[in-house]
């Protein structure tokens, strides 16, 4: 790695560590290309404990792209340490962007390593062991997070931060169409959200598609047992300490979080 890559993973680690935030990086060590957001992001796996446990697509909904400030998805990495099962309590403390997002999640089975050539989705979806509902509250390190544009973004780890994963899901999800699932997300006592699996790349199996090639053009392969969480099916819920925030998908299940107060 680069030293001025090296240098910038090193300053948005400390920037989570002690929460704090800044407007942009330096100019000699902001990345120009997307490429370089991804070397830089990759330093971050340094300050983890334990592997990789996976991936998040960020910006996969309009809603989702508006909020952060891009006209396409974004892949992080997703780390053990921020990861929490369904029914957790969590805390937003220093979390700036306060919303949290329902997503479709799927774990890998097998591996699925780069190539020259792009994976169909048949290829992709046969790689998957399960499929999870999760919760995403992320955040970033940017001041102005919607400004500082994608290969800043995807650099400070395309906003990903704390995650609530569920089970793996019981019913036969590989016989539905994901595309046309419906799902509904509220704060309790404040107000309910109604979203889908058409908000996620139109499907969250092609987003998944999305992220396989995005990573094999980078010659990153996914590993047997990552998880990767396709972005938000539902408008970004606004949150604050205290509230409950629960996500029904229906006939796959349910999933909540509980925000400190």
């Amino acid at each position: 790695m680069r030293q001025e890559y090296e240098q910038a993973s090193d300053m948005i680690a400390m920037l989570w560590q002690q929460g704090e935030v800044l407007d942009a990086l330096p100019p000699e060590l902001k990345p120009a290309t997307r490429v370089d957001g991804y070397v830089i992001q990759s330093g971050l796996e340094r300050y983890s404990s334990a592997p990789r446990y996976g991936w998040k697509i960020a910006a996969t909904s309009v809603a989702g792209q508006r909020h952060i400030g891009v006209d396409g998805p974004l892949a992080g990495r997703l780390f053990a340490e921020r990861i929490y099962r369904d029914g957790a309590v969590v805390s937003i403390a220093g979390n700036r962007m306060r919303v949290a997002e329902p997503e479709f999640a799927f774990r890998f089975g097998q591996d699925l390593p780069p190539r020259d050539e792009p994976y169909t989705v048949d290829e992709v979806m046969n790689a998957v062991a399960n499929l999870h509902l999760t919760l995403e509250l992320p955040d970033s390190r940017f001041a102005d997070f919607a400004s500082v544009g994608g290969p800043a973004l995807i650099a400070d780890n395309a906003c990903a931060h704390d995650l609530v994963v569920g089970p793996p899901v019981p019913a036969d999800w590989r016989a539905m169409t994901l595309a046309a699932h419906r799902v509904t997300a509220s704060v309790a006592g404040k107000f309910d959200r109604e979203g889908g699996g058409g908000n996620v790349l139109g499907d969250p199996c092609e987003a998944l598609l999305w992220l396989a090639n995005e990573l094999s053009a980078l010659g990153i392969g996914l590993r047997r047992d990552e998880l990767v969480t396709t972005g938000a099916c539902v408008q970004p819920l606004e949150i604050v300490e205290g509230d409950r925030i629960a996500a029904d998908f229906g006939v796959l299940g349910q999933i909540g979080v509980t925000i400190a107060g």
